[in-house]
């Protein structure tokens, strides 16, 4: 009850601030959580911290409906460096957030596997050190021809529900590629392997911070968690690039573009 205490405490100083309009955070709803943005004057009692729900995604719709709200949000480590990414590609301006940063317990690190449970700074909880994730070491474990194996059988039950990109704070295209029949055939279930997750994964490789966001939605539960794992630490070893590390961080697929002078 610290912890909870302390965050709301920390949302009540920066509402009674008078610098945001608003806070969003997690609110109780029955075993679950939903977001909602407090207002100055609003009781907190139903403020929580857990399950997490994914708020960057609400946080870009509110902001987008009013070019001059100014808004806090209770942020996580993956939840700030999702900011992170998507500002760099002008999705949220960091200006109009200031964020209450909470630092994951042990066991919320475990719940998701995290190597890195922490924000840049920490407001509220104690830092904690991440963890490897066992899933990835089993996965390294393989043979290229078990690997090869080990997708066709979870992407097989795949029933393209789009879940992972719906809940991905990091696929925000306007006109998207799997919904295009030349690259994802419509009506095939399970896609044809390995069209739409390859290119889903791809497409978010530079953007992905492990937020778990699309394992968690997915009803199939494939461990896609695994997968972007696997492909930022590639991008680590060949761009030295690790999304939401900070903003100034250039995304490598622009640097490789421009240095190729397409």
């Amino acid at each position: 009850m610290e912890r909870l205490d302390a965050l709301r405490d920390a949302v009540k100083a920066l509402l009674d601030s008078g610098k945001v309009d608003g806070v969003l955070a997690l609110r109780a709803n029955g075993p679950a959580s939903t977001p909602h943005l407090y207002r100055p004057g609003d009781e907190l009692d139903d403020l929580v911290l857990w399950p997490k729900y994914n708020i960057p995604k609400t946080l870009d719709m509110l902001l987008a409906a009013d070019p001059d709200v100014r808004l806090g949000m209770v942020t996580r480590g993956c939840e700030e460096r999702g900011l992170i990414e998507m500002a760099k590609r002008n999705q949220i301006d960091l200006e109009r957030v200031t964020m209450i940063t909470l630092a994951c317990t042990v066991e919320e690190r475990d719940e998701c596997r995290c190597a890195w449970p922490y924000p840049s700074r920490i407001d509220v909880g104690e830092k904690v050190e991440g963890i490897a994730d066992q899933l990835v070491a089993e996965h390294d474990k393989l043979s290229f021809a078990e690997r090869t194996q080990f997708w066709k059988e979870q992407f097989a039950r795949c029933i393209k529900c789009y879940a992972c990109r719906t809940a991905c704070p990091q696929c925000f295209c306007e006109v998207c590629v799997l919904e295009d029949d030349l690259w994802v055939e419509t009506g095939m279930l399970a896609p044809p392997f390995p069209s739409y997750h390859l290119i889903r994964a791809y497409h978010t490789v530079s953007k992905c911070v492990g937020c778990m966001e699309c394992e968690q939605a997915c009803p199939a539960d494939i461990p896609l968690t695994v997968l972007y794992t696997l492909l930022r630490r590639d991008a680590e070893e060949m761009f030295k690039y690790v999304p939401g590390r900070s903003v100034e961080d250039p995304p490598p697929l622009v640097v490789e573009t421009m240095w190729q002078g397409v």
